[in-house]
């Protein structure tokens, strides 16, 4: 109860939901929640360099029961969740995750899950922050497909850093740790039921761990924390920085329901040429003909180091005109510079191109860069 009391502080009442670690998570040190699909996610850990340096050196537990997941399953479930994706899903293996999008009639970004098969007729959309169940379920009403769509009780913790595989055996064993990239095993923890998957919001070594028994999440956190911090376990929050620096989009901020995949260099994504049919088909075929008029872009900002991220989009000029907006701004500690991710004109948006970024009125110069700002072969992630 005095736990409750505590959280009584961040609440916004009962229609945000907490997650079955919301109390370890305050208990652990957390300051500060946000609200994402509707239930409360911890944002703050105190310093969010430090929290950078311990994913990056050591390894942190983040809760994320926020990604929600969209379950569905039936005769019909592997045509109805093609039939959602732009993605060609028909070579996808029971017990693999592939980063997917869910996207509308116009080629607009509805969300970015990754998809996690767990037979051939059973699949889980692992959420951000927008209502996919809602949307899936009125296309099934119409879609003449046998299929059952659900949220059902799966909470994950992301277990990321170097140090996760190690950790992650003193929890549960060998077997977890020998999973491959994108794949993902079921495993029983003394009775409760979990899915594991090498995945995470990092690019960092790292993994997923899918409680399926949400009054057991305050047992599971203690568990990880207990074996973990002897081998320099941090309870920790996602860290912006880290994401910035991977080039990894947040929905709401770098891609909306308004932008498309050309848009932001996801053409890998979209495969217009396989024979099964999906909602955004004919749309995204007429956006590629047509080309698009804006790009997802990297830049450098000049000046000073940044305090926080960008709470606004800032404007992007060239000679005085208007060319795009920073969509995620930071300073990251380790490149020693300010990065940002901008969606900017296509005549602007060649490598090297010199601009200027309107900082509320600090006006410093920019210049086109590559995207990731670090790693760019993904090499931490998937090291055997």
């Amino acid at each position: 109860m005095a736990h409750e009391l505590n959280f009584a502080q961040f609440s916004f009442g009962t229609q945000v939901r907490k997650s079955p670690y919301s109390d370890a998570a305050l208990r652990w040190g957390a300051k500060g929640f946000s609200v994402y699909n509707h239930m409360y996610i911890p944002r703050d850990f105190g310093d969010p360099v430090q929290n950078f340096w311990n994913l990056v050196n050591e390894a942190i537990l983040c809760d994320v029961a926020v990604e929600r997941q969209v379950e569905i399953k039936g005769p019909d479930a592997a045509k109805f969740t093609q039939f959602l994706s732009c993605r060609d899903l028909s070579k996808c293996q029971i017990g693999q995750c592939k980063y997917v999008l869910i996207t509308d009639q116009h080629g607009g970004i509805i969300n970015d899950p990754i998809l996690l098969k767990l037979a051939e007729d059973h699949f889980w959309l692992s959420i951000a922050d927008s209502d996919v169940l809602l949307w899936a379920r009125g296309i099934a009403v119409n879609a003449g497909m046998d299929v059952e769509i659900s949220e059902p009780d799966v909470s994950p913790l992301q277990l990321q850093g170097p140090k996760s595989r190690d950790i992650l055996r003193a929890a549960f064993g060998d077997a977890p740790t020998e999973l491959k990239y994108y794949r993902f095993m079921e495993f029983d923890w003394d009775g409760v039921p979990l899915i594991i998957s090498r995945t995470g919001w990092s690019s960092e070594l790292g993994y997923e761990i899918f409680l399926r028994d949400g009054p057991q999440g305050d047992r599971l956190w203690e568990h990880l924390m207990s074996v973990g911090a002897p081998l320099g376990l941090k309870p920790g929050h996602t860290s912006s920085i880290r994401r910035i620096e991977a080039g990894m989009l947040s929905y709401h901020a770098d891609m909306t329901l308004a932008n498309n995949p050309y848009e932001l260099g996801m053409d890998r994504l979209v495969d217009l040429d396989m024979e099964a049919d999906f909602v955004s088909k004919a749309a995204l075929a007429k956006i590629q003909d047509a080309g698009v008029s804006q790009r997802l872009v990297g830049l450098e900002i000049d000046g000073d180091p940044f305090i926080g991220s960008n709470d606004f989009f800032w404007p992007v000029v060239k000679d005085g005109a208007m060319v795009g907006t920073v969509t995620s701004a930071i300073y990251s500690p380790r490149l020693e510079k300010n990065i940002a991710l901008a969606m900017i004109s296509v005549d602007h948006a060649e490598l090297d191109t010199v601009l200027q970024v309107d900082k509320l009125s600090d006006k410093r110069s920019c210049t086109v860069v590559p995207m990731p700002f670090y790693d760019p072969k993904k090499s931490l992630a998937t090291a055997s």
